[in-house]
C-alpha cells in the first residue's frame, strides 16, 4: 500500500505542478500578447509620424504644382476667349464686307457637317 499511496501522492503532486505550469504558460502567453499589442501600437505610431513628416515635406511641392496647374488653366481659358473673340470679330467683318460669300461658306460648311453627322 505504501507504494500505491506513494504513487498516488506522486500523481497528485505531478497534477499540481502541471496545473501550476499551465497557469504560468497561460500567464506568459498573455504577457506576450500584451507585448505584441504594445509593439504594434508603437510601430503604428511611428508609421503615422513618418507619414505626417513625409506629407509635411511634400505639401509645398504639391501646393506649388496645384497652383501652377490652376494658373495654366486660367491662361488656357483666357486664350480660348481671345480666339473666340477674334473668330467672332472675323465673322462680323466678313458678313459686313462680303455677306453673300460668307453665307455661301457657312452653307457649304453646314452641308459637310450634316453629311458627316449622318454617317
Amino acid at each position: 500500500m505504501t507504494t500505491t499511496s506513494s504513487v498516488s501522492d506522486n500523481v497528485r503532486e505531478v497534477g499540481k505542478e502541471a496545473r501550476k505550469t499551465s497557469g504560468d504558460i497561460q500567464s506568459d502567453l498573455q504577457t506576450l500578447r500584451d507585448e505584441f499589442r504594445r509593439l504594434a501600437a508603437q510601430v503604428g505610431n511611428m508609421v503615422a509620424d513618418k507619414g505626417t513628416e513625409a506629407w509635411q515635406r511634400a505639401r509645398p511641392s504639391v501646393e506649388g504644382v496645384a497652383s501652377d496647374a490652376q494658373e495654366k488653366g486660367r491662361e488656357a481659358v483666357d486664350a480660348v476667349r481671345d480666339v473666340t473673340d477674334n473668330f467672332v470679330d472675323a465673322i462680323d467683318e466678313s458678313i459686313k464686307e462680303r455677306p453673300y460669300t460668307t453665307l455661301a461658306l457657312f452653307a457649304i460648311v453646314g452641308f459637310f457637317l450634316g453629311t458627316m453627322w449622318r454617317r
